[in-house]
């Protein structure tokens, strides 16, 4: 049996190019067991992608993941592979991976990919997801060296996105909308540091604030603990402060979409 390959791309189902790519790996590594992720990233959006798999790649097997959210090719962006303690993340050089490897313990290594023979025989300037990354990732998952994919790279020098903004002024928390999820969760960047740093817990309130407007939430442990229709601030299972609705959207009440900047500060007045 192969290794396992996971795969995060945004190019949705309509097409088939989802299709192609698990087709290229299956005649280069029949045996590899592939695991979708999401291809329902948002076209181009290659912040909204890097959260996703950051908040994935832990609770994925050890292997090899290829992730193609690539606005840039057929430029002369590179194509890489980083290597982690247990993952192989093959993609582009545009900051796509680097949060990912971050959550799975940083970077050991990483490689451009130049071996053509890894490649399929004709690589087009608009898929590289079928003819660059999904064959390199099968090769890998058969047992090919990460040393023979091309030469060596200093990690340090890959593409990072910039870190999500996440910082306490005071008695107020800072940040971003990291990610809108089918439901309407609205996933912000602040964590338990930041929470505890303006006191703010389950059990209290908080008021979350927008350049659109300014809304008093319970502070939840689940959707459940408010009636339905109604906002809550909860912990999501990444370890996220994240606004819902119980029942509803949250991104309709907040009109909130990624990179929208958010402030809280603690609202039930208890010392």
């Amino acid at each position: 049996m192969d290794a396992h390959i996971s795969f995060l791309t945004d190019y949705g189902t309509a097409d088939g190019f989802v299709a192609v790519c698990r087709g290229v790996i299956a005649r280069i590594a029949p045996g590899a067991r592939v695991l979708d992720i999401t291809h329902e990233v948002p076209a181009g959006d290659i912040r909204r992608g890097a959260a996703l798999l950051a908040q994935t790649l832990p609770y994925l097997p050890p292997g090899v993941t290829v992730a193609v959210v690539d606005p840039g090719v057929g430029t002369p962006r590179r194509g890489v592979l980083v290597r982690t303690a247990e993952h192989l993340l093959v993609g582009p050089d545009n900051g796509l991976l680097m949060w990912a490897a971050d959550a799975v313990g940083g970077a050991l290594s990483a490689h451009e990919l130049t071996a053509s023979d890894l490649m399929l025989p004709r690589v087009s300037a608009t898929f590289h997801g079928r003819d660059v990354f999904a064959p390199v990732a099968a090769h890998l998952a058969t047992g090919t060296s990460a040393h023979r994919v091309g030469p060596r790279l200093d990690p340090g020098g890959l593409v990072r996105l910039p870190d999500p903004v996440a910082y306490v002024v005071d008695d107020t928390a800072h940040g971003e909308v990291l990610t809108v999820d089918r439901f309407g969760n609205v996933q912000t960047s602040l964590g338990p540091a930041e929470l505890a740093a303006i006191g703010a817990a389950p059990g209290g309130s908080v008021t979350v604030r927008t350049v659109d407007g300014e809304w008093t939430v319970a502070f939840g442990r689940t959707f459940a603990d408010v009636p339905l229709g109604e906002p809550v601030a909860v912990l999501d299972s990444a370890d996220r402060l994240a606004v819902a609705v119980n029942g509803g959207s949250a991104a309709a009440l907040t009109r909130l979409a990624p990179e929208g900047q958010v402030s809280v500060s603690r609202a039930d007045g208890t010392a």
